[in-house]
């Protein structure tokens, strides 16, 4: 006689337990890729207080915050502290951008780290801290800096260091390549606790589209990351001979669009704070 196979009962309660489990683990994936909010951080370097400050209209229209970096060469006047303190107020932050806006590779290779330090860091900071400010973000001058530059800024209590990123490079007028921002993974802050980070430049010696800035944000909405962006000096026409800044025009944009995909805006030292509190997997 052939024997028939009987299918094992099933046990209800093990199957209940086996699809909680599986519930549960689902829904700490998401959470774990999406902890924190997609957002952006723009950052804006060198002196350009007077010009800055014109833009504090704007960045009220859009609840934008973001993290200006001083180089600091003299005594801040009265005037232009009261900017500052103004603008920070507001919840911007102060950040650092060294004393003489010097080359840290050549500083460091002429004069030790006791001469950087002396030279590049402690005078700045000490009119900074006179005028009631106290940097915790630095963005290196020109974007040069090396490990070893990188370890003493992080031994003086720096919290982020900033880099310069491109999207594009031209040789001899030339355009040797341009990548669209979205493709450039290392301008986005993965609230990893990295402490040395890129930021992508808007400054119009690069040519970012507006759909190409667009997209960047949202690919930032969408992995939970932060976007990071920089300028220099304002401008609402062509730079002249020497200029160099980003368009206003530009920004204007870019902020309408960020607060239009609910984006949060961060300053520089808020991305390892919040890596710090709440650790995060993300894979871009």
């Amino acid at each position: 006689m052939k024997e028939v196979a009987v299918a094992p009962k099933l046990n209800v309660k093990v199957v209940i337990v086996i699809l909680i489990h599986v519930l549960l683990i689902g829904c700490d994936s998401t959470e774990d890729n999406l902890q924190h909010k997609g957002g952006v951080a723009i950052s804006f370097d060198d002196h350009f207080i007077d010009e800055w400050y014109q833009l504090r209209p704007v960045f009220k229209q859009h609840g934008a915050k973001v993290t200006f970096f001083i180089t600091c060469s003299d005594t801040i006047s009265e005037t232009k502290r009261r900017l500052l303190q103004d603008l920070q107020e507001d919840g911007h932050e102060i950040g650092f951008h060294g004393t003489i806006h010097g080359n840290a590779t050549q500083l460091l290779s002429n004069a030790g780290v006791n001469g950087y330090i002396s030279t590049e860091l402690e005078p700045g900071m000490k009119y900074m801290r006179q005028a009631g400010f106290h940097p915790t973000s630095y963005a290196h001058p020109g974007g040069n800096h090396t490990q070893q530059a990188d370890s003493v800024l992080l031994a003086q209590g720096f919290t982020i260091l900033r880099d310069v990123a491109k999207n594009e490079r031209s040789l001899y007028g030339i355009r040797l390549y341009h990548l669209p921002p979205r493709y450039m993974p290392h301008i986005y802050y993965t609230f990893d606790n990295d402490r040395t980070v890129d930021a992508l430049t808007i400054d119009t010696d690069v040519h970012i589209s507006q759909e190409e800035i667009r997209e960047a944000l949202i690919k930032a909405r969408d992995t939970g990351t932060a976007l990071m962006l920089f300028g220099h000096k304002p401008l609402n026409k062509e730079p002249g001979e020497g200029e160099y800044g980003f368009r206003v025009s530009f920004l204007k944009y870019t902020l309408a669009q960020a607060d239009s995909l609910d984006l949060q805006f961060y300053t520089m030292s808020e991305l390892p704070a919040l890596s710090a509190q709440r650790p995060k997997r993300s894979s871009l």
